[in-house]
């Protein structure tokens, strides 16, 4: 018997996939971080990589298409037992995010993690600074 796959915390839409790839294309390597606020909690802002200041309490949740997908260690409290999944929608965000001038908007949504899943995953760790 095979032990099954690792399940990631993050992952994403083909969707989220191919807009990450055009982003990535025209900006280089690339950053999300889902600040958890009230205004925009479920939109991670997208930016190239060393446009935003991590903070000693960020987590690096994985990537997904080559972007580190990032938030603070208290919003991962509120999203320790699901797995984020990126998404895109139609729709005009506010905000500085590579997306906004195509008319869309970077959006997550989240999947329960099995008794299973949980009981492999551990908790990700600070990121370096950059």
């Amino acid at each position: 018997m095979t032990d099954p796959m690792p399940t990631d915390r993050v992952t994403a839409t083909p969707e989220a996939v191919a807009l990450l790839d055009r982003l990535s294309a025209k900006h280089g390597p690339l950053l999300l971080h889902l600040s958890g606020g009230c205004c925009d909690g479920s939109a991670p802002l997208c930016l190239p990589l060393g446009e935003f200041r991590l903070g000693g309490r960020d987590l690096c949740l994985g990537t997904v298409a080559g972007a580190r997908f990032c938030m603070s260690d208290d919003t991962f409290q509120w999203w320790r037992n699901t797995q984020v999944i990126l998404d895109v929608i139609q729709a005009r965000g506010g905000g500085f995010s590579l997306e906004v001038p195509d008319g869309v908007r970077f959006t997550v949504r989240a999947r329960l993690f099995t008794d299973e899943e949980l009981a492999g995953l551990a908790d990700p760790q600070p990121v370096e600074i950059i």
